[in-house]
């Protein structure tokens, strides 16, 4: 059986890594590569991988998964249906940029309810901007952050050196270095 990070590693590789830049990254920095993880969090084949590699590093407290909607929800989709192929019940939720002031208003979106401890998930994270945005909604909502989960962390120590201020445990499942890329 091939090993898990190895495919999801080669995966991000060969669909999600540009290397024809310069980028402008949503930190405003500008680098040479980009890591477009759409293209494999929104392919079947690389959502499976995400999920499962999600559902690996799931602290067993977590009842739910989301964050900053677009790059959190395919994975906490992938996530919950990993989950539940292994038998463990994950409900995902979105978090909106803005609160509505329709329907059933407010930014949280999904099955996720206050007092639920959950784990906060983005796709790739340069200074942890959405990860914190996502987590002073969440707890706005109610839930308890327990744990957070970046599919591609850019920052080197930064996101997890803010996550570990915040007393929320962190795990990047990929890095640069992982791709044979530097920051």
């Amino acid at each position: 059986m091939p090993d898990p990070h190895a495919a999801l590693v080669a995966h991000l590789s060969e669909h999600a890594l540009r290397t024809d830049g310069p980028f402008t990254l949503r930190s405003g920095a500008v680098a040479d590569w980009y890591m477009d993880a759409r293209q494999t969090t929104f392919d079947g084949a690389g959502a499976q991988l995400v999920g499962e590699a999600v559902v690996e590093a799931l602290d067993s407290r977590v009842v739910a998964v989301g964050g900053l909607t677009m790059g959190a929800d395919p994975i906490a989709i992938a996530t919950a249906i990993a989950a539940s192929r292994a038998g463990r019940r994950v409900k995902a939720f979105s978090i909106r940029k803005e609160a509505k002031d329709h329907g059933t208003g407010g930014r949280l979106v999904g099955p996720a309810r206050a007092g639920d401890a959950v784990c906060l998930l983005e796709d790739t994270t340069t200074t942890g901007g959405a990860f914190f945005e996502a987590y002073d909604a969440a707890r706005d909502s109610g839930l308890e952050v327990v744990q957070a989960i970046c599919l591609f962390d850019r920052s080197g120590p930064i996101v997890t050196d803010r996550m570990a201020e915040a007393g929320v445990p962190y795990e990047a499942l990929v890095v640069p270095a992982d791709l044979g890329v530097s920051l």
